[in-house]
């Protein structure tokens, strides 16, 4: 695998129309996770990616690898168990900014992902780990099972980008600063966004956010400022990249997780951190176009007509 990532992947049941959740008696079913949000965007762009987790041996954890594998990630670390379900959660959309997740998630089978589950040559044999700060929330068991993955791809030479991506709904504050914070020190390159990033430094503007990240043992820092773009920083450059304009905005979720995808293709294609920066731009300016986590991530064609000058797809084709 060029990219390995792992997490909880879960079962989004969204509402079938824009109302309260005690109004609507419909939901479209949908698979969402993070990691392989990242993977299969990876994949879409043409990357070997390998994403692994524990699901229920259930419906929802056959359709979760179903639907993973048929987008061509890699799911042949994914296990099952019998001792807990797959996860859920409802996704509520009042306005196309205005939205509520409500999650089931709690001794969910991802949760009880451990240590002495991982594959450290399938990390090791990597060219870059995706580790989010999702997963070491889920359990004590999966905050030792994180920062394995993380100590194996520092010695085997593997590049870690690490995306903050809080979820309040998990963490104590207290708690939340002191885990990322050491996961921002070991990784090669950390993706928060600005607020993100005030909580994990204490810094105010992008500028000083990147440089305390920098000073606590982060490689280079690229700090998300949604329409805006983003500001990148690292032992040789910075800078800020412009975001690219969005014609209509449908579906801000899942945006985070395509700009990731982004940034480690350009990574992987050899790209300099400000290229990177702007193809990361670019993926997640054309996922918020499409409703839905991973319905809108594009592929390495529709990424490179947009750096080019173009629009990322057509309104008529005939």
């Amino acid at each position: 695998m060029e990219v390995v990532t792992f997490g909880e992947t879960m079962v989004q049941l969204a509402a079938d129309r824009m109302a309260p959740l005690e109004y609507v008696d419909g939901f479209h079913k949908h698979v969402a996770g993070a990691e392989s949000n990242v993977a299969i965007g990876l994949a879409r762009m043409g990357h070997r990616a390998g994403w692994f987790s524990k699901l229920g041996n259930d419906p929802f954890g056959r359709y979760v690898r179903q639907f993973i594998t048929g987008h061509g990630v890699d799911t042949s670390e994914v296990r099952t168990t019998d001792e807990a379900p797959t996860g859920v959660f409802f996704k509520e959309q009042i306005s196309p900014d205005r939205i509520q997740v409500y999650y089931y998630r709690r001794q969910s089978a991802a949760s009880l992902m451990n240590e002495r589950e991982l594959n450290e040559a399938y990390v090791a044999k990597a060219r870059i780990l995706h580790v989010t700060g999702i997963t070491p929330a889920l359990s004590p068991e999966c905050r030792k099972l994180t920062f394995r993955a993380m100590e194996t791809a520092k010695k085997h030479g593997t590049a870690i980008v690490f995306d903050p991506n809080i979820r309040w709904k998990l963490w104590n504050r207290e708690e939340a600063g002191e885990v990322l914070g050491a996961m921002a020190g070991l990784a090669d390159y950390v993706l928060p966004g600005v607020e993100e990033g005030r909580f994990l430094t204490g810094g105010h503007t992008p500028e000083e956010i990147a440089e305390r990240l920098l000073e606590g043992g982060a490689g280079a820092v690229v700090i998300k400022l949604g329409g805006a773009g983003a500001y990148y920083r690292s032992g040789e450059s910075s800078g800020y990249e412009p975001g690219f304009p969005v014609r209509r905005l449908i579906d801000p979720m899942g945006a985070g997780d395509g700009f990731a995808a982004g940034f480690i293709s350009g990574l992987l294609l050899g790209e300099k951190l400000p290229a990177a920066v702007r193809r990361a731009n670019a993926v997640g300016s054309i996922v918020v176009g499409v409703s839905g986590d991973v319905e809108g991530l594009p592929t390495r064609h529709e990424v490179e007509r947009l750096l080019a000058g173009g629009a990322a797809s057509e309104d008529i084709t005939r």
